[in-house]
């Protein structure tokens, strides 16, 4: 099988500002995480063995030169040392365990210290996701040709709708040249049309090199997930939201707020936090609704929400974009950051559904026990973590709810 990840930054530059931060602030910190198919799919014979392969060949990829040039130019908040780090950084197979029980499932765990396996995440999901249509022959579906018209087209209808949009869909790709096939498209329709809309970037660091793009991107639930194994999720926002100030200095200052819901988060969005970070990141529930809470919220701050930022990146298709703009215009500055919709839609080819998500987590390597941990979105389907953590979790947030299993 060919080496399918050959470059170090077709990663999502969230996971280089999340690494940065986290040796900054947790460098002794020890996690594991753990993949989980939605789908519950039966993956082919050899599967496992494939995804090892993979994870051993991710071993030669180092960062160039031209890379870090590129870094350095359009991420100027990344602090100079990291790029030191990322020059030794070098992925390890022996962090990452991937089996296949009797029925075909696939299980994979990756544990270590939190700043050497966060770099595997993206890339690992991006190489199941393409592995298992090569695997199960689904490739000879993928007209490429038409792919870059449909990506085009679908472009020019954000582009005319005055969307503001950037593509994040690398973890879930049918293959690297489908993303590239449709960052190529949508970047040609943005120079080519006059629109009120525009096109912002790519969160693929390498794609955004190819392509002279800004590369998007702040950080992830597992965050503040992390915090909340180590110290509880009342307070993990807040820890969160000063560690993540402490880094960057105000700069990458849309929050992801949704990991424990809107109730404990807006609780803990003080009125210095609210005016300093630019915005926020609707990532679960009814984005209608997600959005009235957001403004209601800036207002009982006395901060004007239409000043402030929204990024959309929930399930997003082209139609749901353009719905929530409208109703969004003139309540706050919306965007949209698309993933699958963009780098997996061939027709007849249906999109994996898988995660990897950090579970566990002790403050050193020194403590005898890890603190299990979990995420409990606006979304029934997008909970993760074991249901004793996750009911403990709702029990300490007082969210009364049924756990879905």
């Amino acid at each position: 099988m060919r080496q399918l990840i050959t470059h170090f930054t077709d990663d999502d530059l969230y996971k280089f500002t999340m690494c940065c931060a986290v040796i900054e602030n947790y460098p002794r910190t020890m996690v594991k995480y753990r993949f989980t198919d939605r789908s519950d799919t039966v993956y082919p014979p050899h599967f496992a063995e494939a995804v090892r392969d993979q994870i051993a060949m991710l071993e030669n990829v180092v960062i160039t030169d031209c890379e870090v040039d590129f870094m350095r130019r359009r991420c100027p908040y990344i602090p100079e040392w990291f790029y030191g780090f990322l020059k030794g950084f070098r992925y390890d197979r022996r962090l990452a365990d991937v089996s296949q029980d009797d029925e075909g499932h696939l299980h994979i765990t990756f544990e270590g210290l939190w700043a050497n396996t966060i770099l595997l995440e993206v890339k690992v999901l991006a190489i199941v996701s393409e592995l298992f249509y090569i695997m199960t022959g689904q490739t000879g579906a993928f007209d490429y040709d038409a792919y870059y018209i449909k990506s085009y087209d679908k472009a020019a209808r954000l582009l005319d709708a005055g969307c503001v949009f950037s593509d994040m869909g690398t973890r879930r790709r049918a293959s690297f040249r489908a993303q590239d096939t449709a960052i190529r498209a949508i970047r040609d329709c943005a120079v080519a049309r006059r629109a009120p809309g525009s096109f912002t970037g790519t969160s693929n660091v390498y794609f955004a090199m190819k392509y002279d793009l800004t590369p998007v991107g702040t950080m992830a639930h597992e965050f503040v997930c992390a915090i909340a194994g180590m110290y509880g999720p009342l307070m993990a926002n807040h820890i969160a939201m000063g560690k993540w100030s402490h880094t960057y200095r105000g700069a990458l200052g849309t929050y992801l707020y949704d990991t424990y819901g809107w109730r404990i988060f807006s609780l803990n969005f003080s009125e210095d936090y609210a005016n300093m970070f630019k915005g926020l990141r609707v990532d679960s529930g009814d984005n209608f609704r997600q959005l009235d809470l957001i403004v209601e919220k800036y207002r009982s701050l006395k901060i004007n929400p239409a000043t402030k930022q929204v990024v959309f990146s929930n399930a997003l298709d082209v139609d749901r974009a353009i719905a929530i703009r409208e109703y969004a215009v003139g309540r706050c500055i919306p965007s949209f950051g698309i993933g699958t919709h963009f780098t997996n839609d061939f027709d007849g080819v249906k999109p994996m559904n898988i995660v990897i998500k950090l579970t566990d987590v002790k403050i050193t390597e020194s403590w005898p026990f890890y603190c299990p941990t979990c995420k409990l979105s606006e979304d029934h389907g997008k909970y993760s973590g074991d249901p004793a953590t996750v009911k403990r979790f709702m029990e300490i947030l007082n969210i009364n709810r049924e756990i879905q299993h």
